[in-house]
């Protein structure tokens, strides 16, 4: 008997589907919202969640937008990488400031 795994949808974050295999992600439309859209890992979803309610202290977690959090969480829940595997490095792009002047998008590397 194979084990099922849970994904959850990235609009609502309320629908979720079981699958009898493990993948990363699904791209489905959501009975919940209509949307067509990503369905993640639910452990995927959790690592994610937890950085979200308490970001890791060595790492600029608040400087990433969503889905660059959610790959590193992916790496984090789905690989043998840690945080010291991932750097946020200055992209060059202009981007807007806590302070609402032009910055600096960030990126991982």
């Amino acid at each position: 008997m194979s084990r099922t795994r849970t994904y959850r949808c990235l609009n609502c974050l309320e629908h979720t589907v079981s699958r009898e295999f493990d993948t990363s992600h699904l791209s489905v439309t959501c009975p919940n919202c209509d949307s067509f859209e990503r369905f993640v890992n639910e452990a995927v979803y959790q690592r994610f969640q937890s950085f979200e309610e308490s970001p890791p202290p060595e790492f600029e977690w608040n400087r990433l937008d969503k889905m660059e959090k959610l790959v590193v969480a992916e790496r984090l829940v789905r690989s043998t990488k840690t945080l010291a595997d991932f750097e946020i490095v200055d992209s060059g792009a202009p981007d807007e400031g806590a302070d609402g002047e032009p910055g600096e998008s960030p990126a991982l590397k």
